[in-house]
């Protein structure tokens, strides 16, 4: 009998019920709260599936792959771009015959119709947020490969640049198949405070945190959150973050439109 690993069972679900989703909700989703679905040497937390103000479909899961885990047959997506964080441990992650080994913290943009495998080549466990969606607009394949196409982005490779709060690392900011520009970057605050003045953007942002205790308002509601914890921002809601610990924080934003 052949099984089939979470994050591909996860898509086929989302794919074929994608019609039928509703508008995802701004706010956080916390991690210790997120259900678990366990699989062989594997597991698997869904964080949310629906549609929203730039996407007719968005889903964001997280998978954990114990050592020595069967890695997943090699597959591609028809028309949904993705996004891979790793959260911990190590990465063999192959696109188009193309592999690379990649640690915490690092980042992979998959185009569609780009075959994709990964496997946990670590001595402990791998974990990896994955974010699906599909444009409201035309999927632009032309676009993407213009941009430069899929992306490795090594975390070792990043270069930090301080500033007075604390710093930050660029990953990219381009178009995609997707998205007319696609921007992330992690922020680190040294000291309680907030990042910047509350704010609004046509973009809608995500923000992983990665470390630390923050708290984030969004239209006119506060949350907290901390490592694994996930705010979401849609499109034009005034929105504002701080570091509320006595430690500094970290966390990756990704905005898109």
């Amino acid at each position: 009998m052949k099984v089939i690993g979470l994050s591909i069972l996860f898509s086929l679900f989302s794919i074929m019920s994608n019609a039928q989703l509703s508008e995802v909700k701004s706010g956080v989703y916390k991690w210790s709260e997120l259900p678990v679905k366990k699989g062989v040497q594997r597991e698997g937390r869904k964080i949310m599936e629906g549609s929203s103000p730039h996407f007719s479909f968005l889903e964001v899961h997280a998978t954990t792959q114990e050592k020595g885990a069967k890695p997943a047959l090699p597959h591609t997506q028809d028309d949904i771009e993705e996004i891979l964080i790793v959260k911990e441990g190590l990465m063999k992650m192959t696109m188009d015959g193309e592999s690379q080994i990649l640690p915490a913290g690092s980042a992979i943009l998959i185009p569609p119709l780009v075959e994709q495998s990964l496997q946990n080549v670590g001595d402990g466990p791998l974990t990896y947020y994955v974010f699906m969606f599909k444009s409201k607009a035309n999927t632009d394949i032309e676009r993407s490969e213009k941009a430069g196409g899929a992306m490795f982005i090594n975390s070792e490779s990043l270069v930090f640049k301080p500033s007075k709060k604390g710093g930050r690392l660029d990953y990219l900011e381009r178009p995609t198949a997707m998205c007319k520009n696609l921007e992330m970057h992690v922020t680190k605050l040294d000291g309680k405070g907030p990042s910047h003045a509350p704010h609004t953007h046509i973009d809608s942002e995500m923000v992983l945190v990665i470390e630390g205790e923050t708290e984030m308002s969004i239209a006119g509601q506060t949350y907290s959150g901390k490592a694994g914890d996930l705010y979401l921002i849609k499109s034009n809601e005034h929105h504002g973050i701080s570091n509320v610990g006595e430690t500094p924080c970290r966390y990756l934003s990704f905005r898109w439109y």
